[in-house]
């Protein structure tokens, strides 16, 4: 939350009674207040341009000051008088002051008589300087059409200087002309008679005529210079060369903080780090500066060029230094690149305090002007977008048969190229730089994470069960103990390939396992749902463990059981591990047939697809490759994002992510439903016809060898065929729940995925419905008794993939059971489906089959998007579940609570935790399809957004609660005390990671009603203030939350952070960014930032708090009727602490 604001309060007391005394106009007006529309009369006084108003003519201190610069005042209709309410007629002339931004709401006022209203309208009328502005207009249009004549002047005078130089050489030629024809005539008449004077009539006639000449040729080139000046064409130059003096003001002032960037910090660092006790090394100077010292000399020739074209005005010709400075703006490359870096680097050399006090020093030179040195490092960023606009604003107001029209569009093409690199690169050496933290934090290191191609996708604490001889008798109870919690707990990191399992010691330093530290996905099988008889499974778990099966090609197979906190952290967790897992092994599918290429980083057949990687009218490709080596889309039409998406060569994680997270903004989810049916029934379609052709040319012998057989027992088991999943319409129930039944006997032969029932004008059975799903399946007709209900994920091996006999159903709110998720549900049901046998073909009948791998593919792709399409909403819907469940139960242990606790009586650490408690379960009940839109901004926000609005009320409604506890106390120790304490609950969530409480308790104590009051804070401990000190600079604004961003990087879930932060990023990336390109192509750029936020936030959402419910405190928290308003908060201010008379 932002502070108040600070003002010279001294100087404004001594205004308002130069005002009293001398003031343009005094006197009684009454004034409507906003809280309950209702007329006081009070005593204005207006001096210059500031409007006193007091209770009445004898007070010393205004009530209120407003500024009236820049306002309008005007007369307002008088309103209708009401029949209910008292008429009165002493005030008649109303008038409105209306202030020039918006959210500020008009001054009504009122006067007794018309003159006296009128007199008042005038004179502030005159103190809003208005008159000025107008003046000033009229002035810079003067000035504009005098330098218009002048360069008109100029260019005039050159044309003459050319025409007095040709009349120059002609009178010469003349003049010898005459001297011939005097020589001539001479010889021809020896004698000359006097000739007679010339009549003085005649030279009266010939001046006349010289003079009317001159005064038409005046008239006509006034008629002329002036027909130009109203031109469009002068004044498109005109705005041109504005465009241009402010382009060389900008570069001016960026050369200028350049300068100070090099002179003030860079070159004194270099200096302390040559010292005998340097604070900081030369290795993190340039780390931190980069190559801004080549910048600034870059820019200081391109500045000097801009000046020597100023001096040439008004002939501006810029393209030639576009030219120049074009191929040695690479250099911002390396910049922007390492740019997060070096920020962080500078973090961490700040905690040095030798250089903090040193860097301090520097910071606080006059040239730097208060800004730190954050502030310089980031002004080149924002260098290339600058000349960018500028060079679209100047193209503007160029003619297109201007001679540098041609030379400007070049170099915006080259920079909006050059910028659309930088963008990517950022985008690559952010991962790049990720894996990178992560393996500096591992003692051991870790080699696998150098290598490029390896994409984070999530990471989280987990427990590590024993193995089942360790186990021993262990118990629920002992797994709820601190010890083994302690002892189990795990930090987990999971990439496209591999998987991460380590432990954290003490001084958060991370360590591998010795065995099973690094999982390789190829070699892993993941298992959901443990069976009951399982050697491992667990008694008293709730189903949140989850198994990991790996069989090293060289080595004894082994497994790891993990245990997540909750069924939504647990579905996360299986969701994404299933999914890397089902994209490994379906690429290694599709170039099993390939043998010469199987070793290839990128398959042949994708290599040979211009499509993947050329630009088109329908697509446009990044130069960044995402984690299948292919590059990313930029720009793209809908049906070409679903072609990317049912492509079964490659399934990028990323794509998936942010095509579920935003596909609402330009598709629907019956769109999708049907591309996703389409593919299934005809899975030839989602492969290029030359791919195609490369798949089925390649010789017979790969077919007859049997490379399946060749391969790995786990590739054959790995895919199974299509199965018979059915998704029928919506019934006539009023329940409205959306089913997925298996249709057909699983131990039938290969069936079919049927989703020919779903209407495609129908959205209600897309996973975006909000209803629970019910999953039914028929008892199994198979011989076999190995054939039981599913229980598996399609990761899931044969032999592990049934369990108890006889059919089983699913429906919501049936027994215990059905406490499962629906996505964990739906899973259960794809598992089994996806494993119906084909027992009409052995495996080398399949292998030989050339069709087979396509549609085993197919069907595995649809069935991973399914899977991963409905967790992500059924985790939405279990999460506004469990809110409004928690939310019921705190209602109802606040009914029957038998005693209201006070606030002296609860401790710290129980404030702390239940803040913590009532804030993520406000946080975590946010469905991620709140954040598109900009929902929460809109007229209609209450209907678009509510739990965002929810949890913008929870906070003002906590922040008022100990605002308002700390002003119930009256004497002033109380208060030291209160606010102690409440300094006290922050810290405790800072250490639980509660950014949100913490950001609710300093905005509180930093409101002017408790800020102000010096004797209550002169009472608070150094210790105390030091502390709010820290806290508010972690939760600070300043820099787009730059602490609170680094910090919420180093924590792990469980995690509150502050909701606005992310939707000023949501905010500004909207805003920035349009949906659609001018030619109608989705910008999956924008989708691709948008769902990097939504699946941060998701992060935090799913990670739950182990802090148990205590009535007696929420209680205390919920309590409305200890809330006071502002206004309420700010008069017990001053009745506590009086104002200061000045003097």
């Amino acid at each position: 939350m932002q502070k108040s604001v600070r003002y010279n309060e001294g100087h404004a007391l001594y205004l308002s009674v130069v005002a009293r005394k001398e003031g343009t106009k005094r006197g009684f007006l009454s004034k409507k207040t906003t809280e309950n529309s209702r007329w006081t009369e009070k005593y204005f006084a207006l001096y210059q341009n500031v409007l006193f108003y007091f209770e009445n003519d004898q007070s010393t201190r205004p009530s209120g000051i407003y500024l009236l610069e820049g306002c309008t005042c005007e007369r307002a209709p008088a309103p209708k008088r009401t029949n209910t309410g008292p008429y009165t007629f002493q005030y008649n002339h109303y008038f409105l002051v209306i202030f020039g931004h918006d959210g500020q709401k008009p001054l009504e006022l009122r006067t007794e008589e018309e003159p006296d209203c009128n007199e008042w309208v005038e004179c502030i009328q005159q103190a809003s300087y208005s008159d000025i502005i107008i003046e000033r207009e009229i002035l810079m249009q003067k000035y504009i059409h005098l330098v218009q004549i002048m360069e008109t002047e100029k260019v005039a005078a050159n044309q003459l200087r050319t025409q007095l130089e040709d009349q120059d050489t002609e009178i010469e030629r003349l003049k010898a002309e005459i001297v011939v024809l005097n020589k001539t005539k001479e010889r021809m008449l020896p004698y000359q008679n006097n000739q007679e004077e010339e009549d003085p009539d005649i030279k009266k006639i010939k001046k006349v005529q010289s003079f009317m000449r001159g005064w038409l040729c005046r008239r006509k080139w006034k008629i002329i210079v002036q027909d130009y000046i109203c031109s469009p064409h002068a004044e498109s130059m005109r705005k041109r060369n504005q465009i241009v003096f402010n382009m060389v003001e900008a570069e001016t002032e960026y050369v200028h903080q350049l300068s100070i960037l090099v002179n003030c910090f860079l070159r004194p660092l270099r200096m302390a780090a040559s010292s005998k006790k340097p604070p900081i090394s030369h290795d993190d100077v340039s780390s931190i500066f980069l190559n801004s010292e080549t910048i600034m000399f870059l820019h200081e020739i391109f500045h000097q060029g801009l000046k020597a074209r100023i001096a040439n005005w008004p002939t501006l010709v810029l393209a030639d230094l576009f030219d120049i400075l074009l191929p040695m703006l690479n250099i911002y490359q390396e910049f922007v690149r390492n740019h997060q870096y070096s920020l962080q680097v500078l973090a961490n050399c700040k905690q040095n305090r030798d250089f903090d006090k040193l860097l301090k020093q520097y910071e606080s030179n006059a040239a730097c002007e208060g800004r730190m040195l954050e502030t310089f490092l980031t002004y080149p960023m924002f260098q290339i977008p600058r000349y960018i606009i500028t060079l679209h604003e100047l193209l503007a107001h160029t003619p297109h048969e201007h001679v540098e029209r041609k030379s400007l569009e070049f170099a915006k093409s080259k920079l909006e190229e050059l910028s659309k690199m930088m963008h990517d690169e950022v985008s690559d050496t952010e991962n790049i730089r990720k894996n990178l933290a992560i393996e500096r934090m591992i003692v051991e290191g870790c080699d696998i994470l150098l290598d490029t191609s390896q994409t984070f996708v999530r990471q989280g604490s987990l427990i590590q069960l024993p193995s089942s001889s360790e186990r021993g008798m262990l118990s629920k109870v002992r797994l709820g103990s601190l010890s083994l919690r302690k002892e189990g707990e795990r930090q987990c990191f999971l990439f496209t390939k591999h998987f991460l399992i380590c432990t954290r010691t003490s001084g958060g330093k991370l360590h591998l396992l010795k065995q099973g530290g690094t999982l390789s996905l190829i070699e892993c099988t993941l298992i959901e749902e443990l069976d009951a008889n399982d050697e491992d499974s667990g008694q008293g778990f709730n189903h949140l463990e989850f198994k990991i099966v790996v069989e090293p090609p060289d080595g004894q197979s082994f497994s790891v059981v993990l245990l997540a906190p909750s069924r939504q952290e647990k579905a996360a967790w299986t969701s994404d591990i299933s999914q890397c897992i089902d994209n490994i092994r379906c690429n290694g599918l599709m170039t099993s047939v390939f043998e010469e290429n199987s070793k290839v980083s990128v398959p042949h057949m994708i290599k040979s697809d211009a499509r993947l990687h050329k630009d088109d009218v329908d697509i446009c490709f990044s130069k960044t490759l995402n984690s299948c080596k292919v590059p990313q889309i930029r720009y793209a039409s809908v049906e070409r994002l679903l072609e990317r998406l049912t492509d079964l060569r490659f399934l990028s994680i990323d794509f998936l992510n942010t095509f579920l997270h935003t596909y609402r903004i330009f598709t629907t989810a019956a769109v999708v439903i049907d591309k996703l049916a389409d593919i299934y029934k005809k899975p030839f379609t989602s492969i290029p016809v030359r791919s195609l052709e490369l798949f089925f040319a390649t010789n017979q012998g790969v077919w007859g060898t049997d490379p399946l057989n060749n391969k790995s027992p786990r590739l054959c088991r790995k895919f199974s065929s299509p199965p018979p999943l059915s998704i029928p319409s919506r019934t006539s129930s009023p329940v409205h729940c959306r089913k997925l039944s298996l249709s057909s006997p699983i131990g039938m032969k290969a069936g079919a995925l049927d989703l020919s029932t779903t209407p495609s004008s129908s959205a209600a059975n897309s996973p975006t419905s909000s209803h629970s799903p019910s999953i039914s399946s028929p008892p199994p007709a198979s011989s076999e008794p190995g054939d039981m209900s599913p229980c598996r994920s399609p990761s899931t091996p044969r032999h592990l993939r049934y369990r108890q006999s006889g059919g089983t159903r699913f429906t919501s709110g049936e027994n215990a059971r059905c406490t499962m998720s629906p996505a964990s549900a739906f899973a259960i049901a794809t598992a089994a489906a996806g494993h119906s046998s084909s027992q009409g073909f052995s495996n080398s009948e399949k292998a030989c089959d050339k069709e087979f791998i396509i549609r085993r593919a197919a069907t595995n792709r649809v069935l991973n998007v399914l899977r991963h399409w409905v967790s992500k909403h059924s985790q939405v819907s279990q999460h506004a579940e469990a809110a409004q469940i928690q939310t019921r139960s705190n209602q109802r242990s606040l009914l029957y609570s038998p005693k209201a606790e006070c606030f002296e009586s609860l401790s710290a650490m129980e404030l702390a935790e239940q803040i913590t408690l009532l804030d993520h379960i406000v946080f975590r009940s946010i469905p991620y399809e709140s954040f598109l839109g900009q929902g929460w901004m809109k007229v209609d926000k209450t209907e678009r957004t509510p739990y965002i609005m929810k949890t913008s009320q929870h906070f003002n409604d906590m922040s008022n609660l100990v605002a308002s506890q700390i002003m119930t106390h009256t004497d002033v120790g109380s208060r030291a005390s209160s606010i102690e304490k409440w300094l006290a609950v922050a810290d405790i969530c800072r250490c639980l990671n509660n950014y949100n409480g913490v950001l609710e308790i300093t905005s509180a104590l930093n409101r002017s009603a408790i800020y102000r009051l010096k004797k209550t804070w002169a009472k608070v401990c150094k210790q105390t203030k030091a502390l709010m000190d820290r806290l508010q600079k972690t939760v600070s604004s300043e820099g787009r939350f730059k602490n609170l961003r680094e910090t919420l990087k180093n924590c792990n879930p469980p995690c509150v952070p502050y909701l606005g932060m992310y939707l000023t990023d949501l905010a500004f990336i909207e805003e920035g960014t349009p949906n659609f390109t001018e030619e109608g192509l989705v910008n999956f750029s924008k989708m691709r930032m948008i769902s990097h936020i939504i699946r941060e936030i998701r992060q935090f959402q799913q990670a739950p708090y182990r802090i148990e419910h205590q009535p007696k405190v929420t209680q205390f928290l919920l309590d409305k009727t200890l809330v006071m308003d502002e206004d309420t908060l700010y008069e017990l201010s001053l009745k506590i602490e009086p104002r200061v008379p000045p003097g």
